[in-house]
């Protein structure tokens, strides 16, 4: 078995106990166009879907947090960026589209049911914080 078949393998096992866990967040654990996706319900809007996408030597991990206009107010970009100084897994990224994003990479060989654990409550705590003052960021500097 490749490790890229051991990291999928290890993925579907842990995302399908956080679903069927009744005390977990996660209110949906899937494949989508080879990636492993678990959405988690949050606080501050409805829920957050955490991707994962195992390959040879990492797992990428990404999680839309929201879209910004062409002209990003300076003060967004800068909590973005002052946040991922105090992050250790997830960092803040804009994506081709413009848009606001989670991203991480887990080596395949330090792939472990915790390291997923603290991965998902990082994504979880990171939307928790920023998404409350990103939005009102944006609200105030954008007509």
């Amino acid at each position: 078995m490749t490790d890229r078949e051991a990291a999928r393998r290890l993925l579907e096992g842990v995302t399908e106990g956080w679903e069927a866990d009744p005390e977990s967040d996660v209110v949906w654990a899937g494949d989508h166009e080879g990636r492993r996706g678990v959405r988690m319900r949050q606080t501050v809007r409805e829920s957050t879907t955490v991707w994962f996408a195992p390959g040879d030597l990492t797992v990428g991990v990404e999680a839309y947090v929201l879209s910004l206009p062409p002209a990003a107010p300076a003060p967004v970009l800068r909590q973005c960026l002052v946040r991922n100084a105090g992050v250790r897994r997830l960092h803040f990224a804009l994506d081709r589209h413009g848009d606001l994003l989670l991203v991480g990479r887990i080596p395949v060989r330090e792939l472990s049911a915790l390291e997923l654990d603290l991965v998902l409550a990082e994504a979880y705590q990171l939307v928790e914080q920023a998404f409350p003052a990103l939005s009102v960021a944006l609200r105030e500097k954008i007509p």
